[in-house]
């Protein structure tokens, strides 16, 4: 974890990915990130995978660096708690302009009743509240039904299946979660300029159609007509394909450039046959389209090398030509072969996660230069820091909280 934006104070109400991911990149990046859950867990809390003794691998590599409350918003003093933590001000934290920071609010629940911005804008004017909701009208949509929609499933899976095909990554909730943490930033810094706080509406499904629009999906059907075809393993519009190798593996093969290109002709020693194969398709494969245009003929010449040769050989081969390709990888096999997903790679480190163990996690992706990276924190219990958020955040003392244990209106990790 860096402490690149360390003074700032979020809290989060949140469930599944979107949110409680805007609040790990925040919190992975130096942030106070405060998660409220109702007393015994949100609707996450035993999400899968879990451990042979159940605990949530999902909500503990999701929640990683924040600080943990449990608090009984039913009642109206669990809900004034809440909008206290929310309202608070840290007059330490640096902020310029007079400004202190706190005030930021993050969540993917309903924005309205407790959580709605009005309400706690009255309590604090420059308050900053990101809502994520699943569609822009506020009705309901999930990563899985929102990628239905967008028509990704269309193209995706064999040539020959007529039926869409599901990817597993909820790709969509992640581009939101990053989104968020986005805007979050930006709304600080002008908050910081000018004083002034706002509500920022995110819509889930706002992020698999922006992506229609930026990546030519749209245009491409209002401009030029097209239905675009799925075609199994291959990459529209270039040349990118999978091969079986001689060990019963794949690997992905792509030729994007002309240097990605030249660099696979002379691993595998092609250059002979694609020169015959230009000729006699009149097509000059040094571009990109034409060898689209070509695939199949293309991955028909390459099969008998891949096939000829293990997984290390290959990566031998094209490795010492600078050839751009992958293996494919079993969650397994990444985790114990790869060593991009380990503490050779700094992003990694083993943490002792409470409930479940020592494993590797996780920080931030990005490496800030003018700061180092600081240790990466586990999870916490649930509601671990609900005491210490109260009495440093509000200025409870130990008997109001205590008096709040006794009417369980608050619950920490000891009391589960």
């Amino acid at each position: 974890m860096s402490e690149i934006v360390k003074g700032l104070r979020v809290v989060e109400v949140s469930a599944f990915i979107a949110a409680p991911y805007a609040g790990l990149s925040l919190a992975q990046m130096g942030a106070d990130v405060i998660r409220i859950d109702p007393v015994g867990g949100g609707l996450d809390y035993g999400r899968w995978p879990v451990t042979k003794d159940g605990v949530s691998l999902y909500w503990a590599g999701l929640n990683k660096g924040k600080r943990s409350i449990m608090l009984n918003v039913r009642t109206d003093e669990g809900r004034e708690l809440a909008h206290g933590l929310m309202t608070a001000s840290d007059p330490d934290s640096g902020q310029s302009n007079g400004h202190p920071n706190g005030g930021i609010v993050i969540t993917n629940l309903p924005a309205r009743g407790w959580l709605d911005y009005e309400k706690l804008k009255a309590k604090r004017d420059d308050l900053i509240m990101l809502a994520i909701t699943g569609n822009r009208d506020g009705s309901v949509a999930l990563d899985y039904t929102v990628n239905a929609a967008a028509g990704f499933p269309s193209v995706t899976g064999p040539a020959d299946y007529a039926g869409p095909v599901n990817h597993v990554m909820p790709v969509w909730d992640l581009i939101a979660g990053m989104s968020a943490a986005n805007g979050i930033l930006a709304a600080d810094r002008l908050r910081a300029a000018t004083g002034d706080g706002q509500l920022i509406r995110l819509a889930l499904s706002d992020t698999a159609f922006s992506t229609l629009s930026h990546l030519g999906y749209v245009a491409e059907v209002q401009i030029n007509g097209d239905e675009r075809p799925a075609m199994g393993n291959h990459v529209y519009g270039t040349f990118g394909c999978d091969f079986e190798t001689g060990d019963n593996r794949r690997v992905m093969i792509t030729a994007f450039t002309p240097r990605h290109w030249s660099a696979l002709i002379e691993a595998t020693g092609i250059g002979e046959r694609i020169t015959k194969l230009e000729g006699a398709l009149e097509l000059d494969l040094g571009r990109e389209e034409a060898r689209f245009e070509a695939r199949d003929a293309i991955a028909a010449i390459l099969k008998p090398w891949f096939l000829a040769r293990s997984v290390d050989e290959i990566r031998t081969a094209l490795d010492a030509v600078g050839a751009c390709w992958g293996p494919y990888q079993t969650f397994a096999q990444a985790v114990h072969e790869d060593p991009r997903v380990s503490t050779d790679n700094p992003m990694f480190q083993m943490v002792d996660q409470p409930g479940v163990g020592p494993y590797l996690a996780s920080g931030e992706m990005l490496d800030f230069g003018a700061l180092p990276r600081g240790p990466v924190k586990p999870a916490p219990r649930l509601g671990e820091n609900t005491d210490e958020v109260l009495a440093s955040v509000l200025g409870l003392s130990d008997g109001e909280i205590g008096r709040l244990h006794d009417q369980k209106i608050i619950s920490g990790s000891l009391e589960e």
